[in-house]
């Protein structure tokens, strides 16, 4: 019952925002949001997926940019597998909105594939085209998703460092959390006023998550000089296993389970924050990532 109002809550001022655009006649700028983690396995593409589906059912458009230089993840939670992605965009032959898919509840999702380090070695006037083509996005969603791999690759810095916020996955493994700080370190080396949500999965409790969160949010305090704020946590829940074998979101498969419930409310906190301040958008994005992979 609580979830339910504070679902209505935030539908609610996002159709005021909405309302407020149209009236100032103004292009809502999409928000740029990228997904990524230290270390592989701390289940960041199956949050991604699904906490979009969440943010959907909040009243947003989403669109997932899959940066993780493959389809094998997008595979295995949706069962889809495009013929097209970044790299025909990038090669001219198809435009951003050719290579567009959509998935469940009308989410839209974008391939990166190997697109994406083709990038680097795009020519100065080649850039700025296809920048050009991927501005076509620029209020077609609410919120852009970057999906990205884990590490400290290029790539994975790149989009890190042109998003508008960061939401850093990790669990409370040791190692896990040791990988998570080495990427916040990494990033605020180069970018000092970040916005970073940090998101404990697969926890056992609400304690185990406050104590995970506790541990990365005081040394990025007391050594980075930096404040990581605590987006929430999902439940180690065996729904989300039952759901990855069908190969479906879980917050579809089983949307009443333990997990479903924690993305909904990590969904509708996020949703509720984005009306304090004014996201950069697409065109923002795309310039600093000219320059990053430039």
């Amino acid at each position: 019952m609580r979830d339910q109002a504070e679902k209505l809550r935030v539908l609610a001022r996002t159709l005021k925002h909405q309302v407020e655009c149209e009236i100032k006649g103004t292009q809502k700028k999409t928000r740029i949001m990228a997904v990524t983690s230290g270390k592989g396995g701390v289940g960041k593409t199956n949050f991604t997926i699904n906490f979009a589906l969440a943010l959907i059912s909040c009243g947003q458009r989403v669109i997932i940019l899959d940066a993780d230089l493959g389809l094998a993840n997008i595979d295995v939670v949706l069962g889809i597998n495009p013929a097209y992605n970044l790299y025909h965009v990038v090669k001219g032959e198809k435009s951003i909105h050719d290579i567009i898919f959509t998935g469940p509840q009308g989410l839209q999702i974008i391939a990166g594939g190997s697109g994406i380090q083709e990038l680097a070695n795009l020519r100065r006037w080649q850039v700025e085209q296809f920048i050009a083509k991927l501005e076509e996005l620029e209020g077609m969603a609410d919120i852009l998703i970057i999906d990205t791999a884990a590490g400290l690759s290029r790539n994975v810095m790149s989009f890190v460092l042109a998003a508008d916020e960061v939401i850093v996955i990790t669990t409370p493994e040791p190692t896990a959390i040791t990988d998570a700080y080495g990427l916040v370190k990494a990033m605020t080396a180069k970018k000092k006023n970040s916005i970073v949500h940090l998101v404990v999965n697969r926890v056992e409790n609400a304690q185990e998550a406050d104590i995970t969160a506790s541990k990365l949010s005081i040394v990025a305090e007391k050594f980075l000089k930096m404040n990581i704020g605590r987006l929430g946590f999902i439940l180690d829940d065996p729904a989300v296993k039952k759901a990855v074998k069908h190969q479906e979101p879980f917050i579809l498969k089983y949307p009443r389970s333990p997990a479903s419930e924690c993305i909904q409310r990590l969904a509708a906190q996020l949703v509720d924050q984005g009306h304090c301040y004014e996201p950069g958008g697409v065109r923002a994005f795309l310039g600093k990532i000219a320059k990053l992979f430039g």
